[in-house]
């Protein structure tokens, strides 16, 4: 009997014994979980896997912001609305001293994080970014820690400039980079690229980027946006190829999904409900049994995130600004004991999480 015909005979218990077993289970079971089993099955399989690697009544948090260093892009991704192209105006590069200020303004709030996320902005070369990396790693030393750039962002710089990504990877390493987070990825497949961000590399092309920045003695991290038109195949195959790529290297430090947001975006759309959203999120935690943290979104499902945390996260960030996602229709909320007080009310205690060289994570 063929996998396919046999998963027509799969029971929520037969799954869930794999599971509890430490076993991997593979799409078609996956699948007849998203189309079979209730959302409280649902979330008692992802909690089994999560107790593997923390424990039940805790979770990690950080303050963070993202710093949209530039919004000039030719990548044209019809799920945008932050970009301006070279030609239009509005268009802006912020200076070592706007960054500086906005870095300062983070530790004020009592964030140690920050994420660099622009464009791929053909006006801006190589030498930008070092020199803005290497500034800020001198004059802050390990009081701040830094994603610096999407993957995408740096497949472009790296092209841009006629290097390898192991060459490419190599300048940031000396420009004191330790992180290049797994952003750009959206849905990792070739039809949804196609559909949506043509312009964009491929998904073979970005996972060789992603292994050029591991072997360089980066970090890096996975994610996935859902919300768009993708199928529940597709969602399958970028959680498949996370997976493969993780069981390969070993480098991917956490694993974050969040939301699509619509709002003046060129394709527009209706947001998926929270629902959904935590649905998937347990997917992912029984699936990727080999992620070591699960990231919940604050940023785009506000306070509602930390339901999450029931559902298989493990870890979220209290975000100060994001202006991408904010373009789009995301809201912030800066009363963060709020937010961490409603983590209490699920019954976690939530614990501060440095990246910090020197702090390890809970």
């Amino acid at each position: 009997m063929s996998q396919s015909a046999a998963s027509l005979d799969m029971t929520y218990t037969e799954i869930a014994e794999k599971v509890r077993q430490g076993l991997r289970i593979g799409r078609d079971e996956a699948r007849w979980l998203w189309n079979n089993v209730s959302d409280e099955e649902m979330r008692a399989l992802a909690a089994g896997v999560r107790g593997r690697f923390h424990a039940a009544w805790t979770c990690s948090y950080m303050v963070m912001r993202i710093i949209n260093y530039t919004n000039v892009c030719v990548a044209q991704c019809d799920y945008c609305a932050f970009y301006k192209l070279p030609s239009q105006d509005g268009g802006y590069v912020m200076s070592q001293d706007e960054v500086f200020a906005k870095l300062d303004e983070l530790l004020v709030l009592g964030g140690d994080l920050a994420a660099f996320n622009g464009g791929f902005n053909p006006h801006l070369p190589l030498s930008y970014y070092c020199e803005l990396f290497a500034a800020i790693r001198a004059r802050y030393g390990d009081k701040i820690e830094f994603y610096a750039l999407t993957i995408a962002e740096f497949m472009y710089l790296a092209d841009h400039a006629k290097l390898s990504y192991a060459e490419a990877a190599e300048r940031f390493k000396e420009a004191g980079v330790r992180w290049i987070t797994g952003g750009g990825s959206e849905i990792l497949t070739e039809e949804f690229r196609a559909r949506h961000s043509k312009f964009k590399y491929t998904v073979a092309e970005y996972f060789e980027a992603q292994r050029a920045i591991v072997e360089a003695g980066l970090k890096t991290t996975a994610t996935m946006v859902i919300g768009f038109d993708e199928s529940l195949e597709e969602r399958l195959e970028h959680l498949e190829r996370t997976r493969h790529f993780q069981d390969e290297t070993g480098g991917l430090a956490s694993f974050l999904c969040w939301t699509y947001k619509p709002y003046f975006t060129q394709i527009g759309g209706i947001e998926i409900t929270t629902a959904e959203y935590l649905r998937h999120l347990a997917l992912c935690r029984i699936y990727l049994d080999n992620v070591p943290r699960i990231r919940t979104s604050v940023l785009t499902q506000n306070q509602q995130a930390l339901e999450g945390l029931n559902y298989g996260a493990d870890d979220f960030d209290l975000p100060i600004e994001d202006e991408v996602t904010q373009k789009a229709g995301a809201t912030i909320s800066l009363d963060f004991e709020k937010i961490l007080d409603y983590a209490r009310e699920l019954g976690y205690e939530p614990r501060y999480r440095h990246v910090s060289v020197g702090q390890p994570p809970w």
